[in-house]
């Protein structure tokens, strides 16, 4: 049993191959999709000034109880990134590109959170930010960007749940009238209902806790208190939606949990899961956030995808599954090994994917290697293809056998078969 300081801290994992084969091609095929609608790769600091975190709301638990805090050297008080969103619009800020800006990202996020399947303390993320217009049709092209990429992994059972939290004042409203319902029946909260009660009424919409179940249900509806402006801002993002043939489910006790968030908020659940952790992506309005951060006024939208939520989604679903090769052909060498470094090098340099085995292994031994490499062809060198100046092309998935080539023609014959 190894030493548990030698082991992967609580929260943590390590990614191995395919695994982590699977995730860049996830971030991939989400590069792919959301440059194709303008949006450009932001690379954000993963730790910042601790100011910037607290603009998600000093109410939130993101902040008060998960954010990795500490004094560097300096005597800065910095924060490892909880999420992206607030670097985005703190970049935004510093170097005020033109309008619209449209960024996306991926990369790490850090959280300290009770460990559990899915969720982790170090966890991934690929999102996208859109800041300037106020238009309806942002939001719609938000969560339509979103949508197409669960699509394009294969997802079938992902549902789109949409609510508005109005502007700041119908948002104040509404907590407002929130904390006088649940205070009205305090004795029947839970204990952590009230705690959280007393810092964020809206996070306890969020409770999952049976004793909660009936004051929440019976509790005031946030699409009642929204301005005629916030109504009809909402009513434009769901007449998008249906005319993108978006499916979509109102959900007003949807809050989400960080405080920036106004208008339109959604979130994405799977089919596949528990109910009560089924959540794989989420965003929404924050038309706040870059003037609490010190930049103009500047409306924005967006959302986060948890990539070991998504890819848990799509393992429980069969989709988008892992690669389970490395290279395309396996060079197999008992000459000595200097044929296996040229050849492997000459194939690289045609943009052919190719390995070989070392220290002198024998046929046996590196015929299973070559097996192990998920490669669909063997190139092999032995002392006879030496001598006269050929190789062997051995096809390792299919019944094509066997047949020789010159050595000259190696490169050329496997272009023509890999294609």
């Amino acid at each position: 049993m190894a030493d548990p300081i030698y082991r992967a801290p609580k929260g943590t994992h390590d990614v191995l191959w395919p695994e982590s084969a699977r995730r860049r091609a996830l971030v991939a095929v989400f590069a792919d999709i959301v440059e194709a609608a303008g949006y450009t790769e932001v690379v954000p600091p993963m730790f910042e000034h601790v100011e910037v975190f607290r603009r998600l709301g000093d109410a939130t638990d993101v902040v008060r109880k998960e954010m990795y805090e500490f004094e560097d050297r300096g005597g800065r008080h910095i924060a490892l990134r909880p999420e992206q969103t607030a670097s985005i619009v703190r970049s935004f800020g510093e170097h005020r590109p033109t309008l619209p800006w449209k960024a996306w990202y991926a990369g790490p996020n850090f959280r300290y959170e009770r460990a559990q399947k899915g969720r982790f303390r170090q966890f991934d993320q690929v999102g996208i930010e859109a800041l300037g217009p106020e238009d309806p049709h942002l939001d719609a092209e938000a969560i339509a960007t979103a949508w197409r990429f669960y699509e394009s992994l294969g997802l079938q059972q992902v549902t789109l749940l949409i609510n508005s939290l109005g502007g700041p004042e119908d948002r104040a409203n509404y907590i407002a009238a929130l904390h006088g319902h649940f205070a009205s029946d305090l004795g029947s909260l839970s204990e952590e209902s009230r705690s959280t009660l007393a810092t964020n009424p809206l996070r306890v919409l969020d409770s999952n806790r049976p004793e909660d179940a009936d004051l929440i249900a019976a509790a005031p509806d946030m699409l009642d208190h929204l301005s005629a402006d916030a109504a009809a801002h909402f009513d434009q993002v769901q007449a998008a939606l249906t005319g993108l043939e978006i499916p979509f489910t109102i959900q007003p006790r949807l809050v989400r949990g960080l405080d920036y968030y106004v208008r339109t908020t959604f979130e994405f659940t799977s089919g596949a899961f528990d109910a009560a952790q089924n959540a794989i992506g989420g965003g929404g309005r924050y038309d706040g956030l870059a003037e609490a951060m010190g930049a103009p006024a500047t409306p924005g939208v967006g959302f986060a995808l948890g990539v070991d939520r998504t890819l848990m989604a799509c393992d429980a679903e069969g989709a988008f599954e892992a690669t389970s090769s490395t290279v395309d052909v396996f060079v197999v060498d008992t000459t000595g090994g200097e044929a296996a470094l040229l050849i492997t090098d000459e194939l690289r340099r045609a943009g052919i994917s190719a390995d070989r085995a070392w220290d002198g292994r024998s046929m046996k031994s590196q015929m299973r290697a070559a097996d192990r490499s998920g490669a669909a062809i063997a190139v092999i060198v032995g002392d006879d293809e030496a001598e006269s100046g050929t190789a062997s092309l051995r096809d390792l998935r299919g019944d094509a056998g066997q047949d020789t080539v010159q050595r000259s023609s190696i490169t050329e014959t496997l272009l023509a078969r890999l294609k």
